[in-house]
């Protein structure tokens, strides 16, 4: 059952990059700048994630970010998600699970919860994340 909602963070794609392909389509790293909400704290993200294209045209992804909050507090995430390419210049939008580790008492919480989210991207490389509790 899905929880409160925790964040919701927009921003902008920062780079992109072709990876060999490992034979199963192609294969896309992409990594991002975002900022926004977190656990009701104002938070800077950076992130990175692969993507691969697979035989039914539907995309698999694996990333890796840092959280920073405006107080200080600091936390890593990982996640996994499964999407398709929505539009032309690349926009995409994934859904997967989110695992968040972190010492700070805002969101210690959370390292053993796993979280859901939505990830979506236009042509223009803006980003928008959304990341609810898994209850």
């Amino acid at each position: 059952m899905l929880g409160n909602k925790i964040g919701d963070r927009r921003g902008k794609i920062t780079g992109q990059r072709v990876l060999p392909s490992d034979g199963h389509g192609p294969k896309v790293e992409t990594s991002f700048q975002q900022s926004g909400s977190f656990m009701g704290v104002e938070t800077a993200e950076m992130g990175t994630y692969w993507s691969v294209v697979r035989p039914d045209g539907t995309l698999y992804g694996e990333g890796q970010g840092v959280l920073m909050g405006q107080n200080g507090e600091m936390g890593t995430w990982v996640g996994q998600g499964a999407g398709k390419i929505t539009g032309p210049g690349g926009a995409v939008s994934f859904r997967g699970a989110v695992y968040v580790q972190s010492s700070s008492e805002a969101w210690s919480g959370l390292n053993a919860v796993a979280c859901v989210y939505e990830y979506e991207t236009d042509a223009n490389g803006n980003t928008r994340t959304q990341i609810w509790e898994w209850k």
